[in-house]
């Protein structure tokens, strides 16, 4: 029995077999957050286990896609995609690194099978960054940093929000942190500069506006910093 997570059976929205998932416990020991709102824990990392895959027909999906009301016309084109091929996963309890990335690459294949909303999709490739980020792959994270700060600036002019439970000041800040971690900081300061400027924010969500105040002065002493580097 795993220390941090625990098995259940799910019903699997494609095939409708159930498959087995494991899920994590509550109790986990925070260690610290960066800037793009990664998360670590103490031994353990969840974000291993946020993409839900069936262990039959190999659909995967996050958890509140996987047990949410599908429209029947995602599930038919998902179906008619896979009775031509085999793409079903082992089930394991305890996921490695190498599991958490195949499971998140399938979700993502799906997302965009489903021309799932640009937000969502860049939300499922900024934590396969985090997954890249915890393994030390710096290479493969910027990658898909880049890729998810590309699909949120689509998401914010393409789509209503509030989206996924994410407010547009949010997505702004996230697209700005990501820039940040990149080194990008001219397009950073875009961004952040944007949340700064908007007063009705500093009202409405303070937290957010404090956050995107506090890594603006951290873009703005990079900047300062590499334009001392470029002059001596």
């Amino acid at each position: 029995m795993s220390e941090y997570t625990f098995v259940v059976e799910k019903k699997c929205p494609i095939c409708g077999k159930m498959t087995r998932v494991s899920k994590t416990k509550a109790r986990l020991i925070t260690l610290s957050t960066d800037e793009d709102m990664c998360v670590h824990y103490k031994d353990f990392n969840p974000y291993y286990y946020k993409v839900w895959f069936c262990e039959h027909c190999g659909f995967a999906a996050e958890e509140k896609v996987f047990v949410g009301n599908m429209p029947a016309k995602h599930r038919e084109k998902i179906a008619e995609f896979l009775s031509r091929r085999k793409m079903a996963l082992e089930f394991v309890e305890e996921r490695g690194k190498a599991e958490a990335v195949a499971s998140f690459k399938l979700g993502i294949f799906y997302a965009e099978m489903l021309e799932a909303s640009f937000n969502r999709r860049a939300g499922l490739y900024l934590m396969l960054a985090w997954i890249f980020r915890d393994a030390g792959e710096r290479e493969n994270e910027m990658e898909m940093l880049g890729r998810a700060a590309e699909l949120y600036d689509r998401s914010l002019t393409t789509e209503e929000y509030p989206q996924n439970g994410m407010s547009e000041g949010l997505c702004m800040f996230l697209i700005g942190a990501i820039y940040y971690r990149k080194g990008d900081i001219e397009k950073s300061t875009q961004y952040l500069s944007r949340i700064i400027g908007d007063q009705s924010l500093r009202t409405s969500d303070s937290k957010l506006y404090d956050r995107a105040r506090n890594l603006w002065e951290d873009v703005r002493a990079a900047k300062k910093e590499s334009a001392e580097e470029e002059s001596s």
